[in-house]
């Protein structure tokens, strides 16, 4: 089997393959079967799966630290990206780049496809260095000094320039760490249309189409749907989007025919915005994309034509996310029923609350929610709710210690007989109680950070 020479077309057709860790596998298999693409771009990091994958490094030797799925992932997409010619950019190598490039080169070997190209950028964990080269925390200005004794992982987000440097250097697959989501779809664009690093227009424009395409389903309806008023063909059948992009960075975002979900103004629109704090200065590190300038049009059905977004001149630093241990959170909940519900589970809280204190819990913070009532809107729920017909009392506590987490589980265990009538409670099987990651972001001096590239081949 040979990877196939893809014939270049009028326009790069860039797929997303991936919006998180835990995304669903199908619609990618589909963009590489069916999508006729030049790129397929997978995007498995939110800010806390490094530090998370630093943890599990710890505790876990056999762990080999890129994503979790990569194995299942690379197993659905690779007969259609071999077929198609179809080249892909990942950020599933987590905190091991050169393994999820080493594994994917194995696979490809158990395809019987040779001489294949894979690339590992490596560079973003900077995690011995965050203090000498960063001063401040930009959540609340103390110094970054003060998490020194509890960091487990910074990582800086790279942007696009040694992904592109590997896909000029002829790599049919790239696999990298930390790289700001909208850097991994920019690459490609810069690869295939020879976009300069200080071509600010262009750049702004591939970022703005990138960052449409980072967030996988949700610009083709999912988290989208809300049934009467925004309703969804078939939201259980979505398809990941699919650019066409011309060299002047304009792009028609869509998705394969006959899936479901839908591209139109709302959804381009509510993506656009999505995590955006100041449209006409959403900070890369590849270049400062200004939306206020976009025009879209509808040239189609589940076809929105994007043009006219903006760039301007990237900062000189880079943003780095730190990863923190921040104690444990001890978590269980029980459950009421029928007429009464809400009273007795008033009356439990105030079991609960008694009961950790003759415990001595000693918590941060300690939280007792009643779901279906006032979990998610706490105080600011109407005192005029309607009572519900069931309830989950949750109750969670966040600890210095594992062993002060784990009194929540113990005295949740004593309401099964010892507690309010009619408790449904849980038999104990769960582990009830998890490590706190916290994440804070810095800055640092651009020219502190290099990034390395490493070839291997099938």
């Amino acid at each position: 089997m040979r990877w196939q020479t893809r014939q270049k077309g009028p326009k790069l057709r860039i797929g997303a393959g991936s919006a998180w860790w835990g995304d669903r596998i199908e619609p990618a298999q589909w963009n590489a079967e069916r999508g006729n693409l030049d790129f397929l771009c997978f995007e498995t990091m939110a800010e806390a799966t490094v530090s998370a994958a630093q943890v599990r490094a710890r505790r876990d030797p056999g762990f080999p630290g890129y994503d979790s799925y990569l194995d299942d992932r690379l197993r659905a997409v690779l007969p259609g990206c071999i077929a198609h010619g179809t080249r892909i950019v990942s950020n599933q190598g987590w905190i091991n780049p050169d393994g999820a490039a080493e594994h994917c080169v194995k696979l490809l070997q158990e395809l019987g496809c040779r001489g294949v190209k894979v690339a590992s950028v490596n560079g973003s964990l900077i995690t011995d260095r965050v203090l000498e080269w960063s001063d401040r925390l930009l959540e609340n200005g103390r110094s970054t000094s003060t998490l020194a004794d509890r960091i487990v992982s910074a990582e800086a987000y790279l942007g696009a320039e040694p992904i592109v440097e590997a896909l000029q250097a002829g790599a049919h697959m790239v696999f990298t760490g930390r790289v700001a989501d909208p850097s991994i779809f920019l690459a490609p664009m810069m690869a295939s249309f020879g976009w300069t690093s200080s071509d600010w227009s262009v750049l702004g424009a591939g970022s703005g189409i990138g960052h449409l395409l980072e967030c996988g389903a949700q610009v083709t309806g999912g988290y989208f749907s809300d049934p009467g008023f925004k309703d969804v063909d078939k939201p259980w059948h979505l398809a990941f989007p699919i650019a066409e992009v011309d060299e002047d960075g304009s792009a028609v975002i869509t998705k394969l025919a006959d899936t479901g979900g839908c591209v139109d103004f709302r959804t381009i629109k509510e993506q656009m915005l999505y995590e955006v704090h100041d449209p006409a200065n959403y900070i890369t590190p590849d270049v400062v994309v200004d939306f206020t300038s976009v025009r879209l049009e509808q040239p189609g059905l589940n076809r929105i034509a994007v043009s006219h977004i903006g760039g301007k001149p990237r900062t000189d630093t880079l943003k780095v996310s730190i990863g923190c241990t921040e104690g444990y959170i001890g978590e269980d909940m029980f459950f009421y029923a029928g007429e009464g519900a809400l009273r007795r589970a008033k009356l439990a809280q105030k079991v609960l609350e008694e009961r950790l204190k003759l415990v001595d819990l000693k918590a941060e913070d300690l939280r007792i929610d009643f779901l279906g009532l006032n979990a998610i809107h706490g105080l600011a729920t109407p005192a005029t709710a309607p009572e519900p017909y069931e309830i989950a009392v949750r109750v969670a506590a966040r600890t210095s210690t594992r062993e002060e987490a784990l009194k929540v589980g113990r005295e949740i265990d004593g309401m099964a007989v010892s507690g309010i009538a009619h408790t449904g409670k849980r038999v104990p099987h769960q582990d009830r109680v998890r490590e706190v990651i916290g994440v804070w972001s810095t800055l640092v001096p651009r020219e502190k950070v290099q990034a390395s590239l490493r070839y291997f081949e099938s």
